[in-house]
This record gives structure tokens, C-alpha cells and sequence, in this order.
């Protein structure tokens, strides 16, 4: 029976064309993108999913509040630099952050393999409460569930978050202008690259480590100093690329990336010259861009420098009006090309 009201929206997206939703097609990619925006938006459609935030916007007897939800199903489950429930954590603390909210509260969800080593879920138990005290905020409650072996990976984890806005900025893509730029809190591509070293048993000069970390703080402090913010976005599935498509085809604006400016570490850029990877897509779980009015660029530059010490925020580009939903990107050597989606994901169960 439809709800009272209900049009029942046609979902636009080519079923017939695309009846299965593989493994390739599960992350950050076009084909993702198309599935939730011609498929779940329809249907879920409702003025508190408008933002185009990785989270709800919702007042709630005058109080502001953001809430979020994401599952996390990495492969492999430890990796250097952080584990499944340091993503847990850390991720959906992060998506709060970026609709401009102070994170409260988390609950936690596990699905659990019949067979998985106790030994292996109080090491990630522990990951998740060193990573929430890290965060500040709380778990308070959760579910857990037990399927039959072979059939869970191990374990699944989904978090959910609130958090609360104590601001009037409205943060996200309908707030930037041409004559922004853009600031890039750090260098990209170490998450993917660990994690993907991790399950190939590859081995480099010096191990990658993820850069999972909480992105809250920094962001109340752009706040708290009074910086015109007009959009944040973690740079995770799909990685700085994907991020600022996203953004500019929201916005109907143009961004132009200056490749020079992009922090990329050796290490990281040789394992992705290696692979066949480009960095700018690679997935990170603890950096972030910020689009601000050019007259605050400097105050924030100094602190995101001071939150992340030594990562090298910068400038990295602008908003322009020049070509509507188009990211362009300003090559090393000069040349200027358009930066896309990539169909699927190029580093599956990253996160």
C-alpha cells in the first residue's frame, strides 16, 4: 500500500540496461552516482536530503541538527595506519563534519561472521573507542548480528551520527561563487594505496599509511575564527576528483585544479605510477577540501596548517563561471584537461 500522498516517483535509472550492481560499480564511480541520484532520490525524496550533503540537515524544535549514516566493509580489516573501526568512526565523524556540524553521538552496527576470531573484534572494539575519545563523541548505542560462515567477510560495520550546527553558514555546493578557491587540507592518495598494499601483499621503500583521522576539530576552528565557508567535502571513494565533480555539477559552476598544487607523497606517487593509478582519485579518509571567498584564503591555509602539521594546505584551485559542472585540470607541463567520474571505483572495499 503507497503512503498517503505517494506519486511513486519512476526511477529513471537503466535497470534494463544494468541488472546487477557489481563489485567494480561499488564505490565512488558514475554508475554509483547515477544509481543514487536517478534511483534512491526519487523515491526518498524529502526537503532535508536537498543539501547535497553525505548528511541530513534537520531542525528539530529550533535545534539544528546534521545526521549521517555509512558502512564500511574494507578488505582487508587491519591495514597500516588504522582498521575497520577506525573508519567506522572516523568516517562517519567526518561526514558531520562536512555539513559544518560538532558530532555528538554515534551508534554502531556489526554483522558478524559465525567463526570470526574474538580476539580480532575486541582488537577492533578497542579502535572504535580509542578512535570516538579521539573524536569526541560518543557511542551510545548499537546492534549485532550473526550470519553463517562464509557469508560475512569477517565483519561489517554501519555507524550512524549526530551532530549539532551551531552556526548560520550554509555550507554546500548552492553557497559557492565564482572567485572562490579551493583549499586542500593535505596530501591525497595515502588511504587507498595502504589499503590496496595491504591486500596484494605489496611491499614499497617505506610502508603507506592510511591518513584515516577525525576532521571536526579543523573544521570548528575555520568556524570558530569566523572563515566564510561555502562548502566542505572528505575526500574518501573516488578520491579529490570525484569530490569536486560532484561539487561542480551541484553547483553549476566550473573548478579549474592546478596539478602543481596537489600534494601528492613520493611514495604514494611512485605506488601509483606502479599500478596505473592516478592519485587524484585515490581515496583518502582524512583530508578534505574547503571552498571559501579568496579575502579568507590565507587565514585558512594557517589553520589548516596548524590542525595538520606538515601536510602542506594550499590553494589548489578556483571557481570560475567559465564551463557549467566542469572540472578542469591545469597539468604539470601546462596542459589543460577535463576531469570526469570514473565509471566504478578503481580501488573497490576501501573503506
Amino acid at each position: 500500500m503507497k503512503p498517503p500522498g505517494d506519486e511513486s516517483p519512476v526511477c529513471r535509472f537503466p535497470l534494463t540496461e544494468h541488472p546487477h550492481i557489481s563489485m567494480a560499480h561499488g564505490g565512488g564511480g558514475r554508475l554509483m552516482h547515477q544509481l543514487v541520484h536517478d534511483m534512491f532520490a526519487p523515491l526518498f525524496e524529502n526537503p532535508d536530503s536537498e543539501s547535497h550533503h553525505d548528511g541530513a540537515l534537520l531542525n528539530i524544535t529550533g535545534a539544528q541538527l546534521a545526521f549521517t549514516t555509512d558502512s564500511y566493509v574494507v578488505d582487508p580489516l587491519f591495514f597500516p595506519g588504522g582498521d575497520i573501526g577506525t573508519l567506522a568512526v572516523y568516517g562517519t565523524v567526518n561526514d558531520l563534519a562536512m555539513c559544518g556540524a560538532k558530532p555528538l553521538y554515534l551508534c554502531a552496527s556489526f554483522i558478524l561472521e559465525e567463526g570470526f576470531p574474538t580476539e580480532s573484534l575486541w582488537r577492533i572494539a578497542l579502535s572504535m573507542r580509542q578512535a570516538a575519545f579521539r573524536s569526541g563523541v560518543r557511542i551510545v548505542t548499537g546492534d549485532t548480528k550473526v550470519v553463517d560462515h562464509g557469508r560475512g567477510h569477517g565483519v561489517f560495520i554501519t555507524t550512524a551520527g549526530v551532530g549539532a550546527v551551531n552556526h548560520n553558514l550554509r555550507i554546500g555546493p548552492g553557497s559557492i561563487r565564482a572567485g572562490d578557491v579551493v583549499i586542500l587540507s593535505g596530501d591525497v592518495g595515502r588511504h587507498g594505496i595502504a589499503v590496496m598494499a595491504q591486500r596484494e601483499g605489496l611491499s614499497f621503500e617505506t610502508t603507506i599509511e592510511s591518513d584515516c583521522a577525525p576532521l571536526s576539530a579543523a573544521v570548528m576552528q575555520l568556524i570558530e575564527a569566523g572563515i566564510e565557508i561555502h562548502c566542505l567535502r572528505d575526500l574518501t571513494r573516488g578520491g579529490m576528483a570525484t569530490a569536486l565533480v560532484e561539487i561542480a555539477e551541484s553547483s553549476d559552476l566550473h573548478i579549474g585544479i592546478d596539478e602543481s598544487k596537489v600534494p601528492v607523497c613520493e611514495d604514494v606517487r611512485g605506488a601509483c605510477e606502479l599500478l596505473g593509478l592516478d592519485p587524484m582519485y585515490v581515496a583518502n579518509e582524512g583530508r578534505f577540501v574547503v571552498i571559501i571567498p579568496v579575502s579568507d584564503a590565507d587565514r585558512t591555509a594557517a589553520i589548516l596548517g596548524t590542525c595538520f602539521p606538515g601536510l602542506g594546505s594550499t590553494i589548489v584551485g578556483e571557481v570560475t563561471d567559465r564551463e557549467a559542472g566542469v572540472v578542469t585540470m591545469r597539468s604539470i607541463i601546462g596542459i589543460e584537461r577535463m576531469v570526469d567520474m570514473h565509471s566504478g571505483e578503481q580501488l573497490p572495499r576501501i573503506c
